[in-house]
């Protein structure tokens, strides 16, 4: 055997036994006549000790050893004399008798230890030696650990693990798809799935009652930290069901997540806040409610009751208050109106009130406004002597909300509000089933075009569409949306309705869905599901700013993979094999 243990099992009390172990060099030291080697494999580091006046020639032999060197020793457990309490073997060590260079290796790019020398670029390029850092490897382990008690818990429900294709047909509603071109069917295209969603509604018409998937999905869209163009879910379906047990069952997975993986126990129900509710108080359908600081409208306050003409000419006026930042310089207050006035936040500026420890306001729109109406602004926003007012406007009151939410999050990490070990969940519930789309000049589904609307609303289905609510639901944890569903329409004729609303004709909805439409004809069950995005559960329970570090070969922010080069150009046998041609673009 190449080794009789691993190099984070042994323990003081296997003092005295011989043992093999084999592992990668993470550094050697030499003092005196002693030399002494950390060796490293997935389990764990042990110490190596090499005696020069035991053995001087095997002492010589570790001399030589480099970083990353694959070796083999043979040794004799005993106890550490200086121990490290850092470490789960840290008071043994292994007294070497016999060594065996398995495998040499070049000086890596960078350090192997948890706090590496390397940068992201250099990290991603050689991301199987980056996998071997402790910290990454860490992430790898709790992912696999989550997907076991996934399937534990789905299968103890029920559900029945099915695989779906990978190579479908493609309907552009949504996100971009990836598209693979066939070689036995020229000039057509298959597309890689965004999700399994028509084929898991398939999968209930068909009577599998209840399925789950940990499936790859791929988006064609532009990345941000908690986005990459494949990524995982856990994707799920069930039969005959209303939105309540879908709840009911989804949040129980999220409660035997967090007790098995974080020794959490949660009991109570988690919040359920409307889309509506969300949106007014927090200017995001994910809100961060691990913190308060909530929007306080003040149109009444402020429009009109000074002669401040941005506020005066506003469709929405919206403040939130920083308990005890009153303090704040002037330097850090520019800051935060350069923070709102940046590109992708894109506010034409920031007013501040503060509240002196006396109880008087003083503001930087003083000169508009008496300080009657700054009482008031005072008394609206619940501020007590030392607190900081922060107010926004604009023309538009959604996108205002949404620049307040992000100068929102910035003082929640500016307060140290946002502790990436407190964990706050909710759902949000009613989502509107439309939004209007400038681009395509007509209304898209918010999730897709098979959730189902509330039952009360469907009559406003031919008159005010814009008004109708579904019945969708999104679970978010800590400001991250990390799953979503609905309860899905299984009337062939409420979905016929559904696409003419959309803006399909006929014979684009048949063209594009017809084996489900023709599905349904077939007694369709009522059915809904729910898809956890694996890659942000494990980025949160982590404490991670980006889901790449837990996933073992992602792309960066760009859409490339770095190590394998990729996208990279096919050859032209390939190209003609396919026959593709590809256009030149001038510059």
């Amino acid at each position: 055997m190449f080794r009789t243990n691993t190099c984070g099992e042994l323990r003081l009390s296997d003092a005295g036994k011989q043992v093999t172990l084999a592992g990668w060099v993470q550094r050697t030291r030499k003092m005196g006549g002693m030399t002494f080697v950390d060796l490293r494999d997935r389990y764990g580091i042990t110490q190596l000790v090499f005696n020069e006046e035991i053995n001087a020639d095997l002492c010589e032999k570790a001399n030589k050893l480099g970083r990353e060197f694959v070796i083999q020793v043979i040794g004799t457990v005993s106890e550490r004399e200086s121990k490290n309490k850092n470490l789960p073997t840290g008071e043994i060590e292994i007294i070497a008798s016999e060594l065996n260079v398995l495998n040499t290796s070049l000086t890596p790019p960078f350090t192997i230890e948890d706090n590496t020398d390397g940068g992201d670029d250099i990290r991603m390029k050689y991301r199987y030696l980056d996998l071997r850092r402790a910290t990454v490897r860490q992430n790898i382990e709790l992912r696999h650990r989550m997907t076991m008690e996934v399937r534990r818990y789905l299968d103890s429900k029920g559900f029945l693990e099915i695989e779906t294709p990978m190579l479908i047909g493609s309907t552009p509603e949504g996100a971009r798809d990836f598209v693979v071109p066939s070689r036995m069917n020229p000039g057509q295209f298959y597309a890689l799935p965004q999700s399994p969603q028509t084929l898991k509604q398939l999968l209930m018409v068909a009577g599998m009652d209840r399925y789950f998937q940990i499936v790859k999905c791929f988006r064609d869209e532009d990345l941000r930290a908690d986005r990459q163009p494949e990524f995982t879910q856990i994707d799920c379906e069930m039969s005959f069901v209303d939105q309540e047990d879908v709840i009911s069952t989804f949040e129980g997975m999220a409660k035997h997540l967090f007790k098995e993986l974080r020794g959490v126990e949660l009991t109570e129900a988690f919040p359920r806040m409307p889309w509506s509710e969300a949106m007014r108080l927090y200017g995001s359908d994910k809100p961060d409610t691990r913190f308060g600081m909530q929007f306080v409208e003040l149109m009444d306050v402020l429009k009109d009751t000074g002669e401040f003409s941005v506020f005066n000419d506003a469709a929405y006026i919206g403040g939130i208050c920083a308990e005890g930042c009153a303090s704040y310089t002037r330097k850090q207050l520019d800051q935060l109106t350069d923070f709102v006035k940046r590109s992708q936040i894109g506010a034409k500026g920031l007013v501040y009130a503060r509240v002196q420890e006396d109880g008087s306001v003083k503001s930087s729109v003083d000169k508009f406004y008496s300080q009657e109406v700054l009482q008031n602004l005072k008394e609206a926003m619940q501020a007590k002597p030392g607190d900081l007012i922060l107010i926004m406007s604009g023309d538009d009151a959604m996108k205002t909300r949404k620049q307040l939410c992000e100068l929102r999050l910035e003082m929640g990490n500016r307060l140290g509000l946002r502790d990436k070990n407190k964990f706050s969940l909710l759902w949000v519930v009613d989502f509107p089933m439309f939004e209007w789309s400038e681009e395509e000049g007509r209304l898209m589904a918010m999730h897709h075009p098979f959730t189902h609307p509330k039952d009360e609303d469907i009559p406003l289905l031919d008159t005010h569409p814009e008004q109708v609510r579904a019945d969708a639901y999104d679970m978010v944890c800590n400001g991250v949306e990390v799953g979503g569903g609905s309860i899905r329409i299984f009337d062939p004729e409420l979905q016929d309705k559904m696409f003419q609303i959309l803006g399909f004709t006929k014979e684009k909805a048949q063209e594009q869905f017809g084996f489900l439409m023709n599905a349904f004809k077939y007694g369709a069950p009522p059915h809904g599901g729910l898809a956890y995005g694996l890659d942000r559960w494990v980025s949160l329970f982590a404490g991670l700013d980006t889901i790449r570090d837990c996933i073992a070969f992602p792309k960066n922010n760009s859409g490339r993979d770095v190590m394998l080069d990729a996208p990279s150009c096919i050859d032209q046998k390939q190209l003609d094999e396919l026959n593709l041609q590809i256009a030149k673009i001038e510059e």
